[in-house]
């Protein structure tokens, strides 16, 4: 089978690689790039653990053929914060215990910060919309949602 040149931007930084047509994001993501925050859930676009950011909206990885993704500026997980210095919703998930085990996290991080960046300040209702599309089996949300509101509240960089 023919491969594709497929050029990107992820995370700054841009990467030309030759790939089958079939090719999935998440796929060209985790094991051509190595970047394995993103996480294959359901492979169906259900559960949003492989959310990432392409052209300032967020898609879920598992459903975009990496063809697709080509000329494309991509934000996964490690895009976010630096191990050195976290984005304030990492730490505020972190502080208030919005992480269980964390299957579910890059998603919902990456679909928070997706909100606040068109809705720098989104009340509950809001914040629940905005992370619709991100399934966590363990935690029951509501750390998730107060974690959120800190940050939409100012309260996400005191520590």
């Amino acid at each position: 089978m023919a491969k594709i040149r497929v050029t990107l931007t992820v995370n700054g930084i841009s990467s030309t690689r030759e790939v089958e047509a079939h090719t999935r994001l998440i796929d060209l993501l985790r094991d051509e790039l190595r970047l394995t925050g993103t996480k294959e859930g359901c492979g169906q676009g259900e559960c949003g653990s492989c959310t990432v950011i392409m052209d300032g909206k967020t898609v879920n990885s598992c459903l975009i053929l990496a063809p697709q993704a080509d000329g494309r500026d991509i934000m996964t997980i490690e895009g976010l914060g630096t191990p050195e210095k976290l984005h304030p919703l990492q730490e505020s998930f972190i502080r208030k215990g919005a992480v269980q085990c964390g299957y579910c996290t890059p998603g919902l991080l990456l679909s928070a910060y997706h909100l606040l960046q068109i809705n720098p300040h989104p009340d509950r209702e809001e914040i629940k919309e905005g992370i619709a599309g991100n399934l966590c089996r363990c935690t029951g949300y509501v750390k998730i949602l107060e974690a959120i509101e800190d940050v939409a509240e100012g309260r996400g960089e005191d520590g």
